[in-house]
């Protein structure tokens, strides 16, 4: 993505993401939490369906973003199709949880982006963090050597989203790449 868009803190990790998504050769990625702004909100919400989207059109690949807020879906799919991505992403409506348990194939890369954290409210932080961790386990046996794993808003009070589910990551031979705003994890026997 060009630089006039503004990823800030996520720039250097989605760069990284993006090289392991080529060298892997990846076609599946997951997504939850659906960018519901499009690239119009690049510094705050990150634009990662776009990001990814355009990724998985350019490289025959196909991206599946999944959200529980109806309105999120509704913008998401606007930007989607602005962009010309409808044949690269699906935007599914459905809590995450029950849309990973139901999911089929084999996933090369997700990006856990759900629940939305709160910088103040302990309690939301705590249910933040053990929602990614449920969605973590209930696709973790569709994972495989070569799979990626993102995660979003990290370096925020409390541990931020990843701080639950990358401790179990990382006691279930998962290393991490890159440990900033966005955590980056792979197998600690694939090929980086």
């Amino acid at each position: 993505m060009p630089f006039k868009y503004n990823f800030r803190r996520r720039r250097v990790t989605f760069a990284k993401t993006l090289q392991l998504l080529k060298q892997r050769n990846s076609k599946l990625l997951v997504e939850t939490g659906t960018s519901r702004n499009g690239l119009n909100a690049t510094k705050s919400d990150g634009a990662a369906t776009i990001v990814f989207g355009k990724w998985a059109q350019q490289n025959g690949a196909k991206l599946h973003s999944v959200d529980i807020s109806e309105a999120s879906v509704n913008g998401s799919q606007t930007e989607i199709n602005n962009q010309g991505l409808s044949n690269a992403v699906t935007i599914h409506l459905s809590d995450s949880i029950t849309f990973l348990k139901n999911f089929k194939d084999p996933i090369d890369f997700l990006y856990l982006d759900s629940y939305d954290y709160s910088k103040t409210d302990k309690d939301i932080q705590i249910k933040s963090q053990e929602h990614h961790l449920k969605e973590f386990k209930v696709i973790e046996d569709k994972l495989h050597k070569n799979s990626i794993v993102l995660i979003d808003d990290c370096k925020l009070p409390g541990g931020g989203k990843g701080k639950t589910v990358v401790e179990y990551m990382l006691k279930k031979d998962w290393k991490i790449l890159i440990n900033a705003y966005q955590i980056l994890l792979v197998k600690k026997d694939s090929l980086v």
